[in-house]
Order: C-alpha cells, then structure tokens, then sequence
C-alpha cells in the first residue's frame, strides 16, 4: 500500500531534503527512523513533493512510502507516535495515512505553495522567529513589493532567477506572488506556483526586495524574465526565510493518476 506523509520540519540544521553521503538531511533522519521501526528495506520509494534546500523550512511538506499490505496493518495505528518518539526535534511527521495507488507526492501535485518571511524593524527579528524570519537593513515599502510581483504572475520561463539542469525546462506558472504585513509588522510574500525550479523562490524574493527597498525600480524584477540564463545581478535571498506551507493535489484517484501522467511527460528530465 501507499502511505502519505504530512512533515513539518525546522531546516536550520539540514542540508536540505534529499540524502546525501555524510550530511544530515531530512530525508535520511525519515529514512533511518523508519529502518528503526520497520526494518531496513520495508518502507521503499520515499518520494516527496518539494525537494527543499539546505535552511529552508516546511509546515506542509508531502511524502509517499510504500508498504506491505501486513506491515501497514500490523503498524499503521500507531506509527505516528513511534515515528515522533524516535525523530530528532527539528523534523515531524503530522499525519501519516494511507494514500490511492495512484498517488505520486512529487507528480501528482498541482501547486506548491510558500512564505517568504522579512523583517525590515530597526532592532531585527523577533528573537523567538529569528531562524524563519529575515532581517532586512532597509524600509520596505508593501505597494512597492507588490507591483513589483505583478509582472511576475503567470507562465514565463523563469531562466534568470534559477539554477538551470541540464535537460531540464525553467518554464514554470507562478499562480499566486504576492506580499503583506502581519499584525506584528513582518512582511509575508506568498509565492505559488505549479513546481519551482531550484533557487527560484528565494532568487524571486530577491528580485522584489531590492525593489521594495527602491534601490531598483518595481519593473525591474520582470525585466529579468528577458534572460534566458541565470542572471548575476539577482541576488538569492537567505534560505531561512522561507517556508514550504502546502501542496495541493487532486481529490479523485482518477485526476491524481492523470495529474501524474501529465506531469511526468512535462518534468520528467529534471531531477
């Protein structure tokens, strides 16, 4: 069977998501803890919905493993709590159910959506949201962070703010960027987008802030969608900041399997 995991994880002391030899990484603190539990090979094909990198964070990140049917029902109702009691602090699995066979975290997504958090306060970050929240040297104007967006919504190939792969495509559809000041006075952009390339949210969040600060007039972060390689003068804004807050994926088993099939044959080269 398939099982669906909901993470949340604080990125400060990962090296991102994915596994990688000699680094602590999400992936492998999920990978080993359910060794623990289950035995080494049982749950198979860890996938996930957004690979994020080194310092970021997540409240709605997606998984999939899968699972012999016997193991599933013999550990299913109490795994959550086994996986909380063994997983570091910085990392937990929110809630873990079965899934349709259909099911791909990554393919099957429609949009991935995140938060971007700024502080432009003369005295800095509040000390308690220090690890997400940016400190910027500058006033930041909201009307101008969000004009500066506008030109960024929709389908463009997003070439100047991302770090191209090979074979890979940077068009990507940008279906929500926009920025707000919450209560205490931290500016919030949310930015939502059918998949992300890598760097672009930050290297987007990037673009807007100079803007914002006015040190680059509003126009200018989509002057950048001109390029067609990464541009030098897109400065990527720091991974702590930044925030994974939600997936979003098809209701029935038939559009998940369609929404993975379309997919794969759009992004498959990418890694």
């Amino acid at each position: 069977m398939r099982a669906r995991l909901d993470i949340a994880y604080d990125g400060t002391d990962f090296s991102g998501w994915a596994v990688q030899p000699g680094r602590r990484t999400v992936a492998g603190s999920l990978v080993s803890v359910l060794e623990q539990v289950l035995g080494a090979d049982v749950a198979t094909g860890l996938t996930v919905a957004g690979r994020t990198d080194a310092g970021v964070h997540a409240t709605g990140q997606v998984a999939h493993v899968d699972l012999p049917d016997p193991v599933w029902a013999a550990t299913g109702p109490t795994l959550l709590r086994r996986l909380a009691g063994l997983l570091p602090g910085d990392v937990r699995v929110t809630a873990l159910t079965e899934a349709p066979a259909e099911f791909d975290a990554r393919f099957s997504a429609l949009f991935r959506r995140y938060v971007y958090r700024v502080t432009d306060a003369p005295w800095g970050a509040n000390p308690l949201r220090r690890l997400d929240t940016l400190a910027w040297p500058r006033t930041l104007d909201l009307d101008r962070l969000n004009e500066a967006a506008v030109g960024l919504h929709g389908e463009h190939d997003f070439a100047a703010f991302c770090k191209r792969k090979e074979n890979a495509t940077t068009v990507r559809e940008v279906t929500r960027l926009d920025w707000r000041r919450d209560a205490s006075g931290v500016l919030e952009a949310t930015v939502q987008a059918d998949a992300f390339c890598q760097a672009m949210v930050r290297s987007l969040v990037g673009a807007m802030l100079v803007a914002g600060d006015g040190r680059r007039d509003t126009s200018w972060p989509a002057a950048q969608l001109t390029r067609r390689e990464r541009s030098s003068a897109v400065t990527v804004a720091p991974a702590h900041g930044l925030t994974l807050v939600a997936v979003g994926y098809p209701e029935s088993s038939g559009a998940l399997a369609a929404r993975a099939a379309a997919t794969r044959r759009l992004r498959a080269p990418a890694s």
